[in-house]
């Protein structure tokens, strides 16, 4: 007797789970899919959904089209990818492995783009770059038996 209620208990369940008319499913909607990030639609690694939000929270314009998070995504991808090589190579230049605020500093002044872009930018702990003007130099004496200037000479 109670096998026989467990069951039309749960024949009743079925049934009424099952009134949509459109069979066995999720209400003829088909299989969810994975959603696809509008990044990775780009091929980019910035985030272009974030970077629409926050064009359209800014009020920068009434209208925003599509492509504008997506290239404005990908130009900053650009800058810093072309800064973090650049840095890279400083830093393997003085030995390290890791890049310190001093290798960015010295990557983008030394690039000539970057150095007009960046050009009133101060970066945190990445000092200046080693410069010591011509003036300040010790002379190179050409010859020494003569120490005298000639204007010295009375």
């Amino acid at each position: 007797f109670l096998y026989l209620y467990q069951s039309t208990s749960f024949n009743q369940q079925t049934a009424t789970n099952n009134m949509s008319g459109k069979g066995k499913g999720k209400g003829g909607r088909g299989d969810k899919k994975a959603s696809t990030t509008s990044s990775s639609k780009a091929g980019l690694q910035f985030p272009v959904g974030r970077i629409g939000r926050y064009l359209r929270q800014g009020k920068f314009a009434t209208r925003m089209g599509a492509g504008a998070p997506v290239y404005l995504a990908a130009v900053l991808e650009y800058l810093c990818a072309e800064i973090l090589e650049l840095a890279g190579n400083a830093a393997r230049d003085n030995k390290k492995s890791r890049i310190v605020p001093r290798h960015i500093t010295l990557a983008v002044k030394n690039d000539e783009e970057l150095n007009k872009l960046l050009g009133n930018v101060t970066i945190a702990a990445g000092g200046v770059l080693p410069n010591i003007h011509a003036v300040l130099l010790p002379k190179k004496s050409s010859s020494a038996g003569k120490s005298k200037s000639a204007s010295q000479d009375y």
